[in-house]
């Protein structure tokens, strides 16, 4: 199992971790993670140059660092970003169960060092099996509890709770990258069935395609084809609040893609001036509370 989207956003936390001394969001272990592969990967994506930057004409590793930056980064640096910022904030009223779902390469069970925060790693047998292969061959350590699961199948839920969770304590849910392959359908499945299981006061975090086209997404789709996992829907902010208020949910914060650049890349772009980032438009971020 190749697992290309998940180390594509993996490399693109480390490169931008390596390459700047002020974050949008700091990611210390995701090259130690990736291994070999993050050389290979940046190989890959500075041949593919032409793809991302046809009337580019400059040298590699500059081409390399515009992809990153205009293409690869501002999406997935973003969703990390406002993720663990919310996380954090939760923790303030208590939170102490973090259920990260389709958990790839996150890095937030190696970087942790709150020993009373339980993180819960779903993704597919394969991905986990890779994921702690790699975090062993690195010499790294994480204490999240993995749970090997198709978010397909509602099984999923009893798998947690037979792995620990709890569900009459208050519980945080990362849902990031997801709704993107999801159909509606199956995505208002995942939602009913993460607030089924969810104490009241519980929140979940995730970022959505807006019904708003640009070039950035528009490559970003095309990514996702090549890799054998195109993108299914895109919704407006009404369809979103309805969705999630049928599921149980309320929406307590929405952002877009000026209010993330504004509140989370204004501090990296004043430090860079000669590699500004941007937001990515169309798409939009949200923090929904169990009711």
């Amino acid at each position: 199992m190749d697992n290309i989207t998940a180390k594509v956003s993996c490399f693109a936390r480390a490169y931008h971790y390596l390459n700047n001394t002020v974050h949008v969001f700091a990611d210390s272990a995701a090259k130690d993670l990736l291994g070999a592969d993050y050389d290979q990967i940046a190989a890959h994506m500075s041949q593919g140059g032409s793809f991302f930057l046809p009337d580019f004409d400059g040298s590699k590793e500059e081409g390399l660092r515009l992809i990153v930056d205009r293409q690869l980064s501002p999406s997935v640096l973003a969703r990390s970003a406002y993720c663990e910022k919310m996380l954090e904030n939760e923790k303030k009223f208590g939170c102490r169960q973090y259920v990260i779902f389709a958990s790839g390469y996150d890095t937030y069970a190696i970087r942790n060092r709150d020993s009373s925060m339980k993180v819960y790693e779903l993704d597919l047998e394969e991905m986990a099996a890779d994921k702690k292969k790699k975090i062993e061959e690195a010499g790294l350590h994480s204490d999240a509890v993995y749970v090997p699961c198709n978010l397909a199948d509602i099984s999923w839920k009893d798998r947690l709770i037979e792995n620990g969770f709890d569900c009459q304590q208050r519980s945080f849910g990362s849902l990031l990258g997801i709704s993107y392959y999801l159909d509606r359908e199956d995505f208002e499945k995942l939602l009913k069935t993460i607030s089924g299981i969810m104490s009241e006061g519980s929140s979940i975090c995730f970022d959505y395609p807006a019904k708003e086209d640009s070039h950035e997404t528009q490559v970003n789709q095309a990514l996702a084809r090549g890799a054998g996992e195109p993108m299914k829907a895109q919704y407006t902010y009404g369809e979103m609040e309805k969705m999630l208020e049928e599921c149980g949910l309320l929406i307590y914060e929405h952002l877009d893609h000026k209010e993330m650049g504004e509140q989370y890349f204004a501090d990296y772009n004043a430090h860079n001036p000669s590699h500004n980032m941007e937001a990515t438009k169309g798409v939009c971020y949200v923090l929904a509370v169990k009711k």
